[in-house]
C-alpha cells in the first residue's frame, strides 16, 4: 500500500509519452512563426503548460503577437500525431499493480484529449471516472495553480497533506506543493533532459525517480518519512 489516502498522477509525461510529441508538434509551428526553438528546448522550458499559455510566454518574451490561428492549428495537429503515435509510459501497469487505495489523474490535457490518449493506451479503465481535467473547472485554472490537485483532493474528501502527486514538469510540481501536496518528480519520458531531475527538486519534489516501476517502493518509503516539505 502507497500509505496516501489519494494517489494523483499528472498523466502526459507520466502516464503517457506524449510530451515529446507535443514538443515536436509545437516548436514547428513557432519556428514556423518566426521563432526559434527546438524540440528539446521545448521539453525543457515549456512541458507541462498549456499551449496557449506557452504562446502568451513567447508573445511576452519577443513582444510580437502571434497568431490567434496557431492555437487552432496546433491542437488538430497535435491530437492527430497523439492519436497515431502516443505510448504508455514503460512500467506504468507495474506500478498500478502495486499502488492499493484511491488514485485519480489530474491533468493540463483537456478531458476529449484525455480519453483519447488513455483509450489508446489501455489505461482508461484503471483510472476511470477519476480522471479530471484542469480546463474543465474554468479559464485561467490550470497549472501552476493548485486547483486541479484540490479539486480532486476534494472528490475524494481527503486532506490535501495526505495526497501524494507523481509529476513531470516543474509547474506541476509547484502546483501540487502549492496544494500542500507532497510530490515524486518522474524523468522517465522522451522529453526529459539532462538537469530535468534538478529542476523538479528545485521545485519542491521531494524525490525524483527515472523508472516508474520505482514508484510502488518509492511511496512505500515515504511512508516512513515525516515531509520537510
Amino acid at each position: 500500500m502507497s500509505g496516501f489516502d489519494l494517489t494523483i498522477f499528472d498523466c502526459d509525461g507520466v502516464l503517457v509519452d506524449s510530451e515529446i510529441i507535443a514538443a515536436q508538434v509545437e516548436s514547428a509551428l513557432l519556428q514556423e512563426a518566426g521563432y526559434p526553438i527546438s524540440v528539446e528546448e521545448m521539453g525543457e522550458r515549456f512541458s507541462g503548460m498549456t499551449w496557449k499559455n506557452i504562446l502568451l510566454a513567447v508573445e511576452k518574451e519577443i513582444d510580437i503577437p502571434l497568431s490567434a490561428s496557431l492555437l487552432d492549428k496546433s491542437e488538430a495537429l497535435l491530437d492527430a500525431r497523439l492519436a497515431r503515435d502516443v505510448k504508455i509510459i514503460e512500467g506504468v501497469q507495474f506500478a498500478l499493480a502495486r499502488i492499493k487505495g484511491p488514485r485519480c489523474i489530474c491533468s493540463n490535457s483537456s478531458a476529449e484529449r484525455l480519453d483519447m490518449m488513455l483509450t489508446k493506451v489501455g489505461l482508461k479503465e484503471a483510472f476511470a471516472p477519476n480522471i479530471f481535467s484542469a480546463k474543465t473547472l474554468g479559464p485561467d485554472r490550470v497549472k501552476p495553480k493548485p486547483d486541479i490537485f484540490l479539486f480532486g483532493a476534494e472528490k475524494f474528501g481527503v486532506k490535501p497533506e495526505k495526497c501524494v502527486v507523481i509529476e513531470d514538469s516543474v509547474h506541476g510540481v509547484h502546483g501540487a506543493r502549492a496544494a500542500g501536496m507532497r510530490v515524486v518528480g518522474f524523468t522517465g519520458a522522451s522529453h526529459s533532459y539532462p538537469s530535468h531531475a534538478d529542476k523538479l527538486t528545485d521545485a519542491g519534489a521531494e524525490t525524483v525517480i527515472s523508472r516508474m516501476s520505482d514508484l510502488p517502493a518509492v511511496l512505500a518509503a515515504m511512508e516512513q518519512w515525516s515531509g520537510v516539505f
